[in-house]
């Protein structure tokens, strides 16, 4: 502990112990896991991560992407997919992650176990309009790994958010992936500057 009483961890060890540990792994469903640009090398890790942190009973919560109804979502949001699918009217936006749908589906090489935590979410941070931050303090989880797809997106929009609310924040270097390589490495390299940032094997070597 320092003179004000905070126990703040001393190494890695104590960052990533089990009993404090939560792991999030962020919209690996299929349409996304299909477009990512090292597919296969990013599933190899992601799998092995997994059935580490499973072994050391920690905590998994996956996300998944689940669309407002397009009256009940904001101006903001429709205006960026029009400009992402180059439509003009509202109406014309082609139908995305919808419910039941194959692309919707969290990706069949890294599905959820008994045990685990699928969460419908509607924004790029885990924190918002979700109960997380709550499920993580009721749990006693100090700590949060990140995983998954985009990068840049909402692994990088979560990460910022658990950082600020004092979470030790960790994204999984080999264990997220994006569309885009250029901006999967320099979200990357820019989030050095908020947390930490490191393979899946130095984190998965002091679960041993």
């Amino acid at each position: 502990m320092d003179s004000s009483g905070k126990n703040i961890y001393r190494n890695l060890k104590e960052v990533v112990a089990p009993e404090h540990t939560a792991l999030v792994v962020w919209d690996v469903q299929n349409a996304l896991v299909n477009t990512v640009f090292n597919k296969a090398e990013f599933l190899s890790n992601l799998k092995v991560l997994i059935a580490a942190a499973r072994s050391s009973k920690i905590p998994i919560i996956y996300t998944r992407i689940t669309p407002l109804p397009r009256a009940l979502e904001s101006p903001w949001r429709l205006y960026m997919q029009m400009k992402r699918y180059k439509v003009a009217d509202p109406e014309k936006l082609p139908p995305f992650m919808l419910p039941g749908t194959p692309e919707a589906e969290i990706y069949p090489d890294v599905p959820p176990a008994d045990g685990d935590v699928v969460l419908n979410k509607h924004t790029a941070s885990i924190f918002i309009g979700t109960h997380f931050e709550h499920m993580m303090r009721n749990r006693g989880i100090n700590t949060i790994l990140f995983t998954g797809i985009s990068t840049e997106i909402g692994v990088d929009s979560s990460a910022r958010d658990s950082a600020n609310r004092g979470f030790y924040t960790i994204v999984v270097a080999d264990c997220v992936s994006s569309s885009d390589k250029e901006l999967h490495e320099c979200a990357l390299k820019a989030l050095t500057r908020v947390c930490l940032v490191m393979p899946s094997r130095e984190i998965m070597a002091e679960w041993k």
